[in-house]
């Protein structure tokens, strides 16, 4: 919903579709692990031959846009975290994962590399919408607990060098979650904006989140 935006207002946006999601959901058992989704959008830049990259990496994908910067620094012009995991160097994303409740198994850690993580139902994601929830509902995939073990490339001086903002929803239904990262994304002078809204924001507030993208992208 928010790339067409973005393309009305004539930004070139590219929307890459990681291994064994999305409609390569037939590759999900080919070995698929973290390092397999940094090279899907590494590739991407590379084949595309794309530079001056404004990469924005929401939940999960935090993760896999901090391995591609540590890949290819001398694409990207600036990193934006959509309320997403911000790891540092050794970091993978189950470190990162609050402790898990009798109440909220989704955290729970995983067995093995080959266990697949199911996917939560939209509600958990504040979709309240019953037309947008049955939407979502068909199109979300298992994913392998390959991708939570492993931890990015290890950065170098030039991806720390990257500029780098923080976008935080502040209505999402786990606040504990992501607010961490948040602040520590002051505490290092990066810009943070604040949306109100829960974690599928691009879904829920597509408008509101496209301006504070071309804000940051500047």
């Amino acid at each position: 919903m928010v790339a067409p935006l973005l393309r009305n207002l004539g930004h070139d946006v590219q929307t890459p579709t990681l291994t064994g999601l999305g409609e390569r959901t037939h590759l999900l058992r080919c070995g698929v692990d973290l390092n397999t989704h940094i090279e899907d959008v590494a590739n991407l830049l590379f084949y595309e031959d794309l530079s001056k990259v404004v990469l924005v990496g929401h939940s999960y994908a935090g993760m896999v846009i901090t391995g591609v910067a540590a890949k290819m620094p001398e694409r990207i012009a600036k990193l934006i975290y959509l309320d997403a995991y911000v790891p540092i160097d050794g970091q993978s994303e189950v470190d990162l994962w609050p402790p898990p409740t009798s109440s909220d198994r989704f955290f729970v850690r995983p067995s093995g590399p080959n266990e697949m993580r199911p996917p939560p139902p939209p509600s958990a994601f504040g979709i309240t919408d019953p037309k947008m929830a049955e939407w979502m509902t068909v199109r979300l995939q298992p994913q392998p607990m390959s991708t939570y073990l492993q931890a990015p490339p290890a950065s170098s001086p030039e991806s720390r060098a990257i500029p780098r903002a923080y976008i935080l929803c502040t209505a999402s239904s786990n606040p504990h979650v992501m607010a961490p990262f948040a602040t520590r994304a002051r505490s290092e002078g990066w810009q943070v904006r604040e949306i109100a809204a829960d974690h599928e924001v691009e879904l829920t507030h597509p408008q509101e989140l496209t301006n504070v993208l071309i804000e940051l992208a500047v």
